[in-house]
């Protein structure tokens, strides 16, 4: 046997990855062997992860917690165990899946089962990640109908504000001028400029 290796991820930095690391250091993976990206398992472009694939060599034992930590990207994480275990030629161990785990069953049922398996869970990872941003995205819709606003709070508008756009729109003083006379950058003038015509038209169509 080479040597043995463990990967650990965790999507953001404020996320703990105590856990994975206790399971590593059970299955007595050594601690310098240890590999761990704070990053997203969208994909595979992670410097640690990286690094790692570099160092494995053909025979060496890879452990990792579960599927989901390898990656989450469905199609990504059935072509990189396929590198792993066709290309680098190493074994991987998933410990809370025992069904997955290439030391054993080399025959040709325990493959497929082993690729049976991975595939569901690997589909299961990824469209849970994709029902989490549909859920997202429903949570914000129904916010914004309950007028919930989101983003930065809206900056009240100088109190000579409309004096200073009648006169931009009078063509008496240019853009510059009138955004140093409301004290607000140029781009923000224009933004609430337009802002005020749009609404100028709607009361007017009204």
């Amino acid at each position: 046997m080479g040597e043995i290796y463990g990967y650990v991820r965790v999507s953001t930095r404020e996320q703990n990855e105590d856990r994975q690391f206790l399971a590593l250091r059970k299955a007595e993976v050594p601690k310098e062997n240890i590999y761990l990206d704070k990053q997203s398992g969208k994909d595979f472009n992670r410097p640690m992860y990286r690094r790692m694939l570099r160092k494995l060599k053909p025979d060496d034992l890879l452990y990792i917690k579960s599927i989901d930590r390898l990656g989450r990207n469905y199609e990504e994480v059935l072509e990189q165990w396929r590198v792993l275990t066709k290309e680098k030629k190493i074994d991987i161990v998933v410990i809370d899946m025992p069904l997955l785990d290439t030391r054993r069953g080399k025959d040709l049922m325990g493959t497929f089962i082993s690729d049976l398996v991975l595939q569901l869970l690997s589909f299961v990872a990824e469209n849970e990640r994709k029902n989490i941003r549909e859920r997202q995205k429903e949570g914000i819709e129904a916010a914004k109908q309950r007028g919930v606003r989101f983003g930065r709070p809206a900056h009240p508008l100088p109190d000579n504000f409309t004096q200073i756009y009648d006169k931009w729109t009078a063509k008496e003083i240019d853009g510059k001028q009138a955004a140093s006379l409301c004290g607000m950058p140029v781009s923000t003038f224009y933004s609430k400029a337009n802002a005020r015509k749009e609404q100028c038209w709607i009361e007017q169509e009204e």
